[in-house]
């Protein structure tokens, strides 16, 4: 990675868009700093493993220092997520889709329109949440954000203070679109790497500075070395994975036309062990984490909110009811890594449109007849490796948070190294190394044909 970053500097036009991506990127982390008159983040906490604690890793703290970029880029992923399934389900969304860049366009559209409500809805849950959670001597919402003697009305404040959060959200959206359009790699993409890494590093150095003051023994310094060489092991691990394939080697069939003879070669079509990525973690704990908020912010002090925050949550305390409550919570959450795995697999991969592309052509696969037998094949093979890529994701969701567990108890360190995150950064890295290389291969072949 560092030679390819080196090589693209020497090309002029990929080096401009590595700048304005810096340059982009530099203004969203700018954003993060700027605080919202009326939030006072003193009573802002949330737990390991929790929506919150993933908004905030993504948003690099963002939504802990109560700043402008508070909601940041989730609302966008979330629309595109929807309007990317919804795609499937409904026919004009699926012909818009096949229409070419024109309906592209459209549907980008409608995304932003989805984003909005989105941010609102976004907006809203975050102020209501926290305010909620907040005692009588620490109130989330500030009334006297103008002057210490000016106290505003309530609701005033809580408007003032949501919009500023839904433009947040917009604006991110906005540098993100610009990131994809004129710089290097997917936007979005970067901005939630940015973020993820700003919340890791600040974390790391805030330990390092504790072992620094305390002394080694005293502030943990061999349990920030053993965490450090668990996450580089984690790393790699999920680098391997990343790249792992099972490679259905095709063979197109010889073709006489007119005085020629076409065909012959032989192909593979990959398929990706974890052809889903971060997707199927992202949906299950979107939605074991959704009804927490939602309970916690409509319906605080309710027998059924207990038991749910109880049996349902990551959370424990050492009791037995928590620790039966984890259990649960893990068996929910792998069940759902396996469902959402399985179905975008669907969605990502049609066995049946494959299989007529390639009967259409000429291709087939050695010992398989074309036709359905071919597409029955190819899902076979789809559902075994689907099979060991959510197993690998079960495996990632989980195991890692208990092995941090053991090694060290800094929360910080376990907010920021949450096993999405090293998922997301392990992805868009390496997805910004394949962006480079192509950026470059691109010039090259320009230049060759001038």
């Amino acid at each position: 990675m560092i030679e390819t970053f080196r090589n693209a500097f020497k090309v002029k036009e990929v080096r401009n868009k590595i700048l304005l991506t810096i340059l982009l990127v530099f203004i969203y982390r700018l954003g993060c700093f700027i605080p919202v008159p009326g939030i006072n983040i003193d009573v802002i906490s949330f737990g390991e493993g929790t929506l919150f604690s993933i908004m905030n890793a993504i948003t690099g703290s963002a939504l802990s220092n109560g700043t402008l970029f508070a909601v940041g880029i989730s609302p966008y992923i979330n629309a595109s997520i929807i309007m990317q399934l919804l795609a499937y389900a409904i026919p004009a969304l699926e012909r818009m889709s096949k229409e070419g860049d024109e309906g592209k366009k459209k549907i980008e559209k409608i995304t932003r329109y989805v984003t909005l409500g989105l941010a609102i809805v976004n907006a809203i849950a975050v102020m209501v949440t926290f305010d909620n959670a907040s005692t009588s001597t620490a109130q989330f919402i500030d009334v006297n954000m103008i002057g210490a003697n000016i106290a505003l009305p309530k609701w005033v404040v809580f408007s003032f203070s949501t919009i500023l959060l839904v433009a947040g959200s917009m604006l991110t959206m906005w540098i993100g679109e610009r990131i994809t359009e004129y710089g290097v790699s997917n936007g979005i993409s970067m901005l939630i790497f940015v973020g993820i890494l700003s919340t890791a590093g600040t974390s790391i150095l805030s330990v390092f500075g504790n072992v620094a003051t305390s002394g080694w023994t005293t502030g943990g310094g061999w349990e920030v070395i053993g965490f450090i060489l668990i996450v580089i092991f984690i790393f790699a691990f999920i680098v391997w994975v990343d790249g792992a394939e099972r490679r259905v080697k095709i063979q197109y069939a010889k073709q006489i036309k007119g005085n020629k003879m076409y065909g012959g070669q032989s192909t593979y079509i990959p398929v990706r062990v974890n052809a889903s990525g971060v997707l199927p973690l992202i949906f299950a704990f979107a939605i074991l984490s959704f009804p927490s908020m939602l309970f916690q912010t409509f319906w605080p002090d309710t027998p059924f909110t207990t038991w749910w925050l109880t049996y349902m949550t990551s959370t424990s305390t050492g009791s037995a009811s928590d620790w039966v409550g984890t259990l649960v919570y893990t068996v929910f959450l792998a069940v759902f890594i396996f469902g959402f795995a399985y179905f975008y697999s669907q969605i990502s991969f049609n066995p049946i449109e494959i299989s007529k592309n390639l009967q259409q052509n000429g291709g087939f696969i050695p010992g398989i007849r074309p036709g359905r037998e071919t597409s029955e094949y190819l899902q076979r093979v789809v559902a075994r490796i689907t099979l060991w890529g959510a197993v690998f994701l079960a495996v990632i969701a989980l195991v890692p948070s208990l092995i941090f567990g053991i090694v060290t108890s800094n929360s910080s360190l376990l907010n920021a190294f949450s096993s999405t995150g090293m998922l997301i950064v392990v992805s868009v890295a390496l997805e910004f190394n394949k962006s480079l290389e192509n950026q470059i291969m691109m010039r090259h072949y320009k230049g060759f044909l001038k």
